[in-house]
């Protein structure tokens, strides 16, 4: 199998933060000029995904370690971030029934089915508890984890530019409005600006996928039967 997938993934992803640094554009996010690229690369040339993937491997499994170590510096700002529990928590209250919300209502709006509505309402919490609260809810697993990712890499992309754009300032309130909004990927992009904001993201992932695992269910009962 060899280490195929490392090496291109770890080679253009190189490069294009390279780039990045250069330009400090949103459309050069390394991400997801990565994604991209290596998507047209194994279209191009007929390797499969299962290939690259198991080629890749080990950057699959450092995920673990990488989202373990938000740890430290929330550990490390704890004080802080004590300092402003109140604040968090109706920020996660708040910005959890919106990040739903407002998805769900758009795509109604648009004229998606129900089960594109309610596989699109858990894109804004992690991958792995999302998937479990589409397929409790009534939507598409699959589809929603394509949409858990196009939500996270959207956020690691413009996030910071939205925040800049809106004049938010705050560090709490940076990172709460990236970790709830666009997870993981969100979160290493904030992190990189400042270490509070990243501690606070960090946090926002697993309170938001908390709150969004036991509000999100009844909340689609009530909207289904608006719809209706």
């Amino acid at each position: 199998m060899g280490s195929f997938g490392i090496f291109v993934t770890i080679f253009l992803f190189y490069g294009f933060s390279k780039l990045f640094e250069k330009g400090k554009k949103f459309y050069l996010n390394p991400i997801l000029l990565s994604i991209v690229t290596i998507s047209l690369f194994l279209k191009s040339t007929g390797i499969s995904y299962d290939y690259y993937m198991k080629s890749a491997r080990f950057l699959f499994f450092l995920l673990g370690p990488a989202v373990v170590s938000l740890s430290i510096p929330l550990y490390k700002e704890r004080e802080t971030i004590k300092s402003y529990a109140k604040e968090i928590v109706v920020g996660i209250l708040f910005g959890g029934m919106v990040a739903a919300l407002s998805a769900v209502l758009i795509a109604k709006f648009l004229g998606a089915d129900k089960t594109v509505v309610l596989s699109i309402a858990p894109k804004s919490v992690t991958t792995a508890i999302a998937i479990g609260i589409s397929d409790k809810i009534g939507g598409i697993p699959a589809l929603t984890a394509v949409l858990v990712i196009i939500t996270g890499i959207m956020g690691n992309a413009v996030g910071v530019e939205v925040l800049n754009l809106a004049r938010i300032k705050d560090r709490v309130a940076r990172g709460l409005g990236m970790g709830v909004t666009s997870h993981g990927l969100g979160t290493a992009r904030i992190i990189l600006d400042d270490e509070l904001s990243g501690a606070v993201s960090g946090l926002s992932i697993a309170l938001n996928g908390i709150y969004t695992s036991f509000m999100l269910p009844y909340l689609m009962v009530l909207l289904m039967r608006f719809f209706n």
